[in-house]
């Protein structure tokens, strides 16, 4: 079993607030994200949507984008703009509050993706 200093230790300061385990700076300076490639996928963008561990609202979650982080939180900016609506990206995917798949699926084609709706 691993001890909390080798599984990263320190993760808040009240100096700096929240801190990166793996580089030990605060999030805002953190280096590791800069260093991390794009993830590799098929090259197929999946929309899909969901409503699990969300007190019934619906999601609209965005997977399979090929960008590094920065232009991965713009594209999510541009779709939460076609949709009307807010979200978020988290490590990789792009969530868009609300039921909105048909126009995230249209707005992704127009920006030249090869969409695919995952789901029921």
């Amino acid at each position: 079993m691993k001890s909390l200093a080798q599984l990263g230790g320190l993760v808040y300061s009240t100096e700096s607030g929240r801190m990166c385990p793996g580089c030990r700076r605060p999030v805002a300076q953190c280096e590791c994200k800069k260093n991390k490639p794009a993830p590799a996928g098929d090259g197929i963008v999946r929309v899909s949507r969901e409503t699990k561990g969300r007190g019934g609202k619906a999601v609209t979650l965005v997977k399979g984008v090929p960008l590094e982080e920065a232009a991965l939180v713009h594209l999510g900016k541009q779709l939460k703009t076609a949709c009307g609506s807010g979200g978020t990206v988290k490590d990789g995917v792009i969530e868009v509050q609300g039921d909105h798949v048909d126009r995230v699926v249209q707005a992704l084609q127009k920006l030249g993706y090869q969409v695919k709706r995952a789901g029921g």
